[in-house]
């Protein structure tokens, strides 16, 4: 898996005067860091010559879906209505101008604001692969390298999911050729793919672009390394792979092997009861991205349900349309209190579960403050006008990004007072994505 690029210093100790740790809130907590590591986490310690902390310490999320180059899209695409499908046009558009510098820039920018807003891990969904026309770039994985880079120099953990992308789509008449930007994504067939997949993970990017006959070789190429795939986002989604292969997508992706402990369904939304149960009968987790279904319009998922059928959550912030880790674990709960008309369909508990579970990044044993645990965590404030009187305990049904104090990752610290090491956040996102539509005037107007 990529570092961090912000390994922290041999030893370190800070010091918070509330912490969430696994047996709950704990009040006047010591952290002792080495080589990256808790050493030791102890509540009701003095903070000596220890860093302090404001409000109160969580582990470091984990953003379990990932797509940096969508970035640019935000504030974009909200003049024309449309669809899921339409929206794609846009996204098609910005794909098509980038390159390996300017996807570093776009990325930098993207993944540090993750980091302030308490991400300190990214599971990396990466399918723009090649250049124009999709012509191999010199160095066959500039923009993966582009992407590693990226996060290094944010201070943010990586997981590369190299993605397998062959195909324009799935129709009545079966796999579809690609549209010309699609080129970028795709590599000659299956195998090619496989020879040049240099990932720390792997992904199909759906049932839609990925034959069938080629998902057992994914699967093998993945050989327990995380596998990622967009699972029944769209109903013509399940409609198509019904049509062709007589099946939802979930039911084909069992028959192929391609499920269990180490796979994740990304977004998961249109599930059958059948489904469910599978994807709890074989371990496979579930990443919902509640603000970019809401804003694609792709409908609420069945999260209560595929929790209760013993299919572990994470939680990722897909297109970035929004970046708020509190808004996403209020999303679960949320869209479940719309579904259900009840509230309490998931305890503060269980959202910071879904928060921090690293493992679907291929990270187990982070995401916890306690000791041999990675040295990450988020302090978020509590004397805001969001979080001002709120229960700690129950701090992300009220707090925001922009409650986020510190964030530290490997010990060290790359956000302090809101500020991420590399400066001003928004200057960065600006001067990495304004070019991209200048370039392009006329599309998105």
């Amino acid at each position: 898996m990529s570092g961090t690029g912000g390994a922290g210093s041999a030893r370190s100790a800070w010091w918070a005067p509330l912490a969430l740790l696994p047996a709950g809130l704990a009040r006047d907590v010591l952290f002792t860091v080495r080589d990256g590591r808790f050493t030791r986490v102890e509540p009701g310690s003095p903070a000596g010559p220890a860093r302090r902390l404001p409000g109160v310490a969580l582990p470091g999320f984990a953003n379990g879906h990932s797509h940096a180059f969508h970035r640019a899209l935000r504030g974009r695409t909200h003049d024309r209505g449309g669809t899921f499908w339409t929206w794609r046009e846009r996204m098609y558009a910005v794909a098509a101008r980038l390159d390996p510098d300017s996807y570093l820039a776009l990325a930098r920018a993207a993944y540090a604001e993750l980091v302030c807003a308490g991400f300190t891990a990214v599971a990396e969904f990466h399918y723009l692969h090649h250049g124009p026309g999709g012509h191999p770039y010199a160095e066959p994985d500039a923009m993966a390298q582009a992407l590693r880079a990226a996060a290094a120099d944010a201070g943010i953990r990586s997981t590369l999911l190299d993605t397998c992308y062959l195909t324009g789509g799935l129709g009545p008449a079966g796999y579809l050729p690609l549209d010309p930007v699609q080129r970028r994504f795709a590599d000659r067939d299956v195998e090619a793919w496989a020879a040049r997949e240099a990932g720390d993970g792997v992904a199909v990017h759906s049932v839609r672009t990925v034959p069938r006959e080629a998902l057992t070789t994914v699967a093998a190429a993945a050989g327990g390394r995380p596998l990622h795939v967009h699972l029944s986002e769209q109903p013509a989604e399940n409609a198509a792979c019904l049509a062709r292969h007589g099946c939802t997508p979930t039911a084909l992706l069992a028959e192929e092997g391609l499920l269990g402990p180490a796979t994740t369904a990304v977004h998961a939304t249109h599930l059958t009861g059948v489904d469910v149960a599978v994807l709890g009968a074989t371990g496979t987790g579930a990443c919902l991205c509640p603000t970019t279904e809401r804003d694609l319009g792709d409908g609420l998922g069945p999260a209560r349900a595929l929790h209760d059928a013993g299919v572990p959550l994470s939680l990722g912030t897909d297109q970035h349309a929004v970046v708020d880790p509190f808004e996403e674990a209020r999303g679960l709960e949320l869209h479940e209190r719309l579904r259900s008309g009840e509230r309490g369909r998931f305890t503060p508990a269980e959202l910071l579960d879904a928060l921090t579970r690293h493992a679907a990044l291929g990270r187990p044993g982070a995401g916890r403050l306690e000791s041999g645990a990675p040295a990450d965590l988020v302090a978020v404030r509590t004397d805001t006008v969001r979080t001002a009187g709120a229960d700690p305990a129950q701090i992300l049904l009220a707090a925001t990004a922009a409650d986020v104090d510190t964030v530290v990752v490997g010990g060290a610290a790359v956000v302090e007072g809101g500020r991420h090491r590399l400066g001003d956040v928004g200057a960065l996102l600006r001067d990495a994505i304004t070019p991209l539509w200048e370039a392009g005037r006329g599309v998105g107007r």
